[in-house]
C-alpha cells in the first residue's frame, strides 16, 4: 500500500492540527494503522495506533490531547491533535501493518509539525 501523509504545519502552542494519511487500497484489509514521530536528535516514537477492530493506543505524551480515527469510506487515517505543545514538534510518519502471508509494513513520507511557544 502507498501512504500519503498531509496536514502538518506551523501552529502556536495550544493550537490544533489534523493529520491525514490517505491509503492507496481499502484500509479494511489493513490490520493496524498509526503514527510515529521523530524530533531532531531523538528516536522515532509511537504516537498512536488503531486496529481494524477500532482498538486504540496512545503514547502517554499525547493521551487526552489526541484522537486517532479511521475513515474506511475514504481509506484515510486521521490524527486530531489538540492543545499542542512545543515538544510535539517533529516529523510525523503514518504507517500500515497487514498480517499474513501477503503482509507488509508500509510508511508514509512524513509531514512536519512545528509548534511555536
Amino acid at each position: 500500500v502507498q501512504l500519503q501523509a498531509s496536514g502538518g504545519g506551523l501552529v502556536q502552542a495550544g493550537g490544533s492540527l489534523r493529520l491525514s494519511c490517505a491509503a492507496s487500497e481499502n484500509i479494511l484489509s489493513i490490520n493496524v494503522m498509526g503514527w510515529y514521530r521523530q524530533a531532531p536528535g531523538k528516536q522515532r516514537e509511537l504516537v498512536a495506533n488503531i486496529t481494524t477492530g477500532d482498538g486504540k493506543n496512545y503514547a502517554d505524551s499525547v493521551k487526552g490531547r489526541s484522537i486517532i480515527s479511521r475513515d474506511n469510506a475514504e481509506n484515510t487515517l486521521h490524527l486530531q491533535m489538540n492543545s499542542l505543545k512545543p515538544e510535539d514538534t517533529a516529523v510525523y510518519y503514518c504507517f500500515a501493518v497487514k498480517y499474513g502471508l501477503t503482509g507488509y509494513i508500509s510508511w508514509g513520507q512524513g509531514t512536519q509539525v512545528t509548534v511555536s511557544s
